[in-house]
Protein backbone atom coordinates (compact mmCIF):
# COMPACT_ATOMS: atom_id res chain seq x y z
CA UNK A 1 0.00 0.00 0.00
CA UNK A 2 2.81 2.39 0.94
CA UNK A 3 4.74 1.56 -2.24
CA UNK A 4 1.70 2.12 -4.46
CA UNK A 5 0.93 5.49 -2.87
CA UNK A 6 4.54 6.67 -3.09
CA UNK A 7 4.89 5.43 -6.67
CA UNK A 8 1.75 7.26 -7.77
CA UNK A 9 3.01 10.47 -6.16
CA UNK A 10 6.66 10.19 -7.21
CA UNK A 11 5.95 9.46 -10.85
CA UNK A 12 2.83 11.65 -10.96
CA UNK A 13 0.76 8.79 -12.33
CA UNK A 14 -2.83 9.81 -13.00
CA UNK A 15 -5.36 7.55 -11.31
CA UNK A 16 -9.05 7.50 -10.48
CA UNK A 17 -9.02 5.36 -7.37
CA UNK A 18 -8.49 5.84 -3.68
CA UNK A 19 -6.28 3.56 -1.63
CA UNK A 20 -7.83 2.41 1.64
CA UNK A 21 -6.81 -0.17 4.18
CA UNK A 22 -9.05 -3.08 5.04
CA UNK A 23 -8.94 -1.80 8.64
CA UNK A 24 -10.64 1.43 7.57
CA UNK A 25 -13.24 -0.62 5.73
CA UNK A 26 -13.81 -2.88 8.77
CA UNK A 27 -14.36 0.22 10.93
CA UNK A 28 -16.73 1.76 8.38
CA UNK A 29 -18.70 -1.48 7.97
CA UNK A 30 -19.03 -1.90 11.76
CA UNK A 31 -20.20 1.71 12.17
CA UNK A 32 -22.73 1.24 9.33
CA UNK A 33 -23.97 -2.06 10.79
CA UNK A 34 -22.83 -4.05 7.74
CA UNK A 35 -20.28 -6.05 9.72
CA UNK A 36 -22.10 -7.34 12.77
CA UNK A 37 -19.41 -8.02 15.35
CA UNK A 38 -20.03 -8.78 19.00
CA UNK A 39 -17.78 -8.55 22.06
CA UNK A 40 -20.16 -10.36 24.43
CA UNK A 41 -18.11 -13.56 24.13
CA UNK A 42 -15.38 -11.86 26.18
CA UNK A 43 -17.48 -10.24 28.93
CA UNK A 44 -17.00 -13.08 31.42
CA UNK A 45 -13.69 -14.36 30.07
CA UNK A 46 -12.04 -10.93 30.43
CA UNK A 47 -9.19 -11.92 28.13
CA UNK A 48 -6.92 -8.92 27.58
CA UNK A 49 -5.73 -7.71 24.18
CA UNK A 50 -3.30 -5.10 22.93
CA UNK A 51 -2.65 -3.95 19.36
CA UNK A 52 0.45 -3.49 17.28
CA UNK A 53 0.39 -0.36 15.13
CA UNK A 54 2.09 -1.50 11.92
CA UNK A 55 4.78 0.90 10.70
CA UNK A 56 3.72 0.72 7.04
CA UNK A 57 0.03 1.29 7.73
CA UNK A 58 0.16 3.80 10.56
CA UNK A 59 3.43 5.72 10.66
CA UNK A 60 4.29 5.69 6.94
CA UNK A 61 0.92 5.70 5.18
CA UNK A 62 -2.32 6.63 6.94
CA UNK A 63 -1.21 8.05 10.31
CA UNK A 64 -3.19 8.20 13.53
CA UNK A 65 -6.63 8.05 11.85
CA UNK A 66 -5.71 4.47 10.88
CA UNK A 67 -4.60 3.76 14.45
CA UNK A 68 -7.96 5.04 15.72
CA UNK A 69 -9.84 2.78 13.29
CA UNK A 70 -7.72 -0.14 14.51
CA UNK A 71 -8.68 0.60 18.11
CA UNK A 72 -12.34 1.05 17.22
CA UNK A 73 -12.47 -2.38 15.53
CA UNK A 74 -10.48 -4.01 18.33
CA UNK A 75 -12.75 -2.67 21.06
CA UNK A 76 -15.83 -3.67 19.05
CA UNK A 77 -14.68 -7.30 18.88
CA UNK A 78 -13.02 -7.84 22.30
CA UNK A 79 -14.73 -5.22 24.48
CA UNK A 80 -13.36 -1.82 25.44
CA UNK A 81 -12.73 -3.02 29.00
CA UNK A 82 -10.50 -5.81 27.65
CA UNK A 83 -8.23 -3.57 25.56
CA UNK A 84 -4.85 -2.51 26.99
CA UNK A 85 -2.90 0.22 25.22
CA UNK A 86 0.84 -0.12 24.63
CA UNK A 87 3.03 2.83 25.56
CA UNK A 88 4.03 4.54 23.35
CA UNK A 89 1.35 3.91 20.72
CA UNK A 90 -0.19 5.00 17.42
CA UNK A 91 2.35 6.84 15.22
CA UNK A 92 4.87 6.70 18.06
CA UNK A 93 4.61 2.94 18.64
CA UNK A 94 7.81 0.93 18.44
CA UNK A 95 8.58 -1.07 15.32
CA UNK A 96 8.31 -4.83 15.85
CA UNK A 97 11.53 -5.41 13.93
CA UNK A 98 10.09 -7.77 11.33
CA UNK A 99 9.33 -5.51 8.40
CA UNK A 100 11.35 -4.30 5.46
CA UNK A 101 12.54 -7.83 4.66
CA UNK A 102 14.06 -8.36 8.11
CA UNK A 103 12.04 -11.56 8.62
CA UNK A 104 13.71 -13.13 5.59
CA UNK A 105 17.21 -11.68 5.91
CA UNK A 106 18.80 -14.75 7.50
CA UNK A 107 19.84 -12.91 10.67
CA UNK A 108 17.30 -14.06 13.29
CA UNK A 109 19.56 -13.15 16.23
CA UNK A 110 19.75 -9.51 15.13
CA UNK A 111 16.00 -9.42 14.36
CA UNK A 112 15.15 -10.82 17.78
CA UNK A 113 17.55 -8.46 19.55
CA UNK A 114 15.95 -5.49 17.80
CA UNK A 115 12.48 -6.92 18.49
CA UNK A 116 13.21 -7.24 22.22
CA UNK A 117 12.01 -3.64 22.62
CA UNK A 118 8.62 -4.66 21.16
CA UNK A 119 8.56 -7.85 23.25
CA UNK A 120 9.15 -5.84 26.44
CA UNK A 121 6.46 -3.36 25.42
CA UNK A 122 3.90 -6.15 24.91
CA UNK A 123 4.86 -7.85 28.17
CA UNK A 124 4.39 -4.57 30.06
CA UNK A 125 0.70 -4.54 29.04
CA UNK A 126 -0.01 -7.93 30.63
CA UNK A 127 -2.22 -8.76 27.64
CA UNK A 128 -2.65 -12.40 26.68
CA UNK A 129 -2.97 -11.48 22.98
CA UNK A 130 -1.25 -9.01 20.65
CA UNK A 131 -3.46 -8.17 17.69
CA UNK A 132 -1.32 -7.86 14.60
CA UNK A 133 -3.05 -6.59 11.45
CA UNK A 134 0.19 -6.85 9.43
CA UNK A 135 1.54 -10.25 8.41
CA UNK A 136 5.17 -9.27 9.07
CA UNK A 137 4.23 -7.99 12.53
CA UNK A 138 2.28 -11.19 13.18
CA UNK A 139 5.21 -13.45 12.31
CA UNK A 140 7.75 -11.37 14.22
CA UNK A 141 5.64 -10.90 17.35
CA UNK A 142 4.70 -14.60 17.36
CA UNK A 143 8.38 -15.52 17.07
CA UNK A 144 9.37 -13.09 19.83
CA UNK A 145 6.85 -14.68 22.21
CA UNK A 146 8.18 -18.15 21.47
CA UNK A 147 11.86 -17.17 21.58
CA UNK A 148 11.67 -15.15 24.80
CA UNK A 149 8.98 -17.44 26.28
CA UNK A 150 6.49 -14.61 26.72
CA UNK A 151 3.39 -16.79 26.74
CA UNK A 152 1.25 -14.27 24.84
CA UNK A 153 -0.37 -15.07 21.50
CA UNK A 154 -0.12 -13.12 18.26
CA UNK A 155 -3.44 -13.04 16.43
CA UNK A 156 -4.65 -11.49 13.18
CA UNK A 157 -7.40 -8.89 13.43
CA UNK A 158 -9.60 -10.74 10.95
CA UNK A 159 -9.39 -13.87 13.13
CA UNK A 160 -10.97 -11.97 16.02
CA UNK A 161 -13.56 -10.39 13.75
CA UNK A 162 -14.62 -13.85 12.55
CA UNK A 163 -14.52 -15.19 16.12
CA UNK A 164 -16.76 -12.33 17.30
CA UNK A 165 -19.24 -13.13 14.52
CA UNK A 166 -19.30 -16.85 15.26
CA UNK A 167 -17.92 -17.78 11.85
CA UNK A 168 -14.33 -18.71 12.65
CA UNK A 169 -13.66 -22.18 11.26
CA UNK A 170 -11.94 -24.93 13.20
CA UNK A 171 -8.95 -24.76 10.83
CA UNK A 172 -8.53 -21.01 11.47
CA UNK A 173 -7.81 -21.27 15.19
CA UNK A 174 -4.09 -22.05 14.98
CA UNK A 175 -2.93 -18.91 16.79
CA UNK A 176 -5.60 -18.95 19.49
CA UNK A 177 -4.79 -20.16 22.95
CA UNK A 178 -6.79 -22.70 24.93
CA UNK A 179 -8.71 -19.81 26.49
CA UNK A 180 -10.37 -19.16 23.11
CA UNK A 181 -10.58 -22.70 21.75
CA UNK A 182 -14.25 -23.17 22.57
CA UNK A 183 -15.63 -19.76 21.55
CA UNK A 184 -18.58 -20.03 19.16
CA UNK A 185 -20.56 -16.83 19.40
CA UNK A 186 -23.60 -17.16 17.18
CA UNK A 187 -23.89 -20.81 16.24
CA UNK A 188 -23.49 -24.14 17.89
CA UNK A 189 -21.48 -26.73 15.95
CA UNK A 190 -24.74 -28.49 14.97
CA UNK A 191 -26.14 -25.30 13.40
CA UNK A 192 -23.04 -24.61 11.30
Amino acid sequence: MFAVRVGLQKFNIPHKFEIESIITLYARWIREGKLKVNSDWNKERKIKFTVQDPCQLVRKTFGDPMAEDLRYVTKAVVGEENFIEMTPNRSNNYCCGGGGGFLQNGMPEARRAFGKVKYDQIMATGAQYAITPCHNCHSQIHDLSEYYEGGYHSVHLWTLICLSMGILGENEREYLGEDLADVDVLYSKEEQ
